[in-house]
């Protein structure tokens, strides 16, 4: 379905481009617009393209041939009766049948998206392997690795309880996807978060503070999301500020 949209989208950038470059016909008063005018929708009109490609189809640049991007939109812009995606005379005029496009971009969609899941895998793999060996690093039964800086208080975080910490999140590379900043805190259930946070924040009371080196498993897995990729290990350094006993507000 995304795939069909970025087909529209592309075909929308052929019909405005080509109805900026119209020409005005003798005896019409209104005014065709400047050119100034068509270079600043020109440019945006690029921008859009850039931004439907960006993180659908390509991560960077140096993803793509330009040249045959250009090859494209070129193609497009030059196409005789453009009604539409679907109009039988329209989609043969490219040297790639458009009703193979569903198929081809989703292939290499999929391509990409098993290399770096595959990638991932075996980096963190990699990564807790070596981990697991230095000092101060313990590992659980399901496999978090975790080493504790302060236990905190005795009572510690239950699954139903809610907790308010300051955390920071960061990918293998150092990338920060997440995190609150000075005296930011967030508050939520114990059980409402990815497994590996659960099963951490029971080894802390208030005022701990600590490591998680969360395996994909207990994290976002092989579906990975926004900004973490498939199979990523994720590393929390987190301090739980306050917790809110899930008796307590029972008996409320």
């Amino acid at each position: 379905m995304k795939t069909i949209k970025f087909l529209a989208a592309m075909l929308v950038v052929a019909s405005v481009m080509m109805s900026c470059n119209g020409q005005g016909k003798g005896g019409v008063k209104a005014e065709l617009p400047k050119k100034g005018e068509i270079d600043s929708v020109s440019y945006l009109v690029g921008v859009n393209f850039g931004m439907m490609i960006k993180g659908q189809i390509a991560d960077e640049i140096s993803d793509l041939n330009m040249s045959e991007l250009r090859k494209g939109m070129e193609d497009a812009l030059k196409a005789e009766d453009p009604k539409g995606y679907g109009d039988t005379n329209y989609v043969k005029q490219f040297k790639i049948n458009l009703d193979d496009a569903n198929r081809i971009i989703s292939g290499l969609i999929n391509k990409r998206m098993a290399y770096k899941a595959e990638v991932s895998l075996n980096e963190g793999r990699d990564f807790l392997k070596a981990n697991a060996k230095k000092e101060g690093v313990d590992t659980t039964a399901s496999g978090l690795q975790y080493r504790i800086e302060n236990a905190g208080g005795e009572y510690k975080v239950m699954p139903k309880d809610t907790v308010e910490v300051k955390y920071k999140g960061t990918l293998l590379d150092g990338t920060v996807f997440d995190e609150t900043t000075g005296d930011e805190t967030r508050t939520f259930n114990a059980d409402r978060v990815i497994k590996g946070w659960t099963e951490g924040l029971g080894l802390l009371g208030e005022g701990g503070k600590a490591t998680f080196y969360i395996p994909s498993e207990l994290a976002y897995g092989e579906r990975g999301t926004r900004g973490i990729s498939p199979n990523s290990v994720l590393i929390f350094d987190v301090e739980v500020v306050r917790i809110g006993k899930a008796a307590e507000k029972t008996e409320e």
